[in-house]
């Protein structure tokens, strides 16, 4: 196993990924590990570990399986360095810039939520008694 290879335990702890997870991906076409070794282990590259670690980002903003796979065949086509028509970048950028609105959308919500949540906690905590501090 050459030095920029890792074993998908190592892609797991740095990715905060499990196992089961990483191999879902797999399973799911999202990543392919970029080789095996001799005994048929999954061997991930940098590459690898910064595709899963755009999965991980989109997850907790509810993107679906399919939009992840629209988003990455995006990503992996201009970063090709295929020479596109422009038209075809300028479709795969507009594609992309969905994604970033989207996102920040989500994000936005996501914050709101959080500050409801918060309120809530809050109004909570002013109903219990005070204990004083020893």
């Amino acid at each position: 196993m050459s030095s920029e290879h890792m074993q998908i335990g190592e892609v797991a702890a740095r990715t905060e990924l499990s196992l089961r997870t990483i191999r879902h991906y797999e399973e799911t076409g999202l990543v392919i590990p970029s080789a095996r070794s001799q005994g048929g282990f999954r061997l991930y590259t940098e590459a690898d570990v910064a595709r899963l670690m755009v999965i991980r980002r989109m997850k907790p903003l509810g993107f679906t399986l399919d939009e992840m796979r629209d988003l990455l065949d995006a990503t992996d086509r201009l970063d090709s360095g295929e020479q596109l028509p422009p038209a075809d970048r300028d479709d795969l950028l507009t594609r992309i810039r969905g994604f970033e609105q989207a996102a920040q959308r989500r994000v936005h919500d996501l914050r709101v939520q959080l500050a409801r949540a918060e309120e809530f906690a809050a109004t909570l905590a002013e109903r219990l008694p005070r204990t004083p501090t020893p």
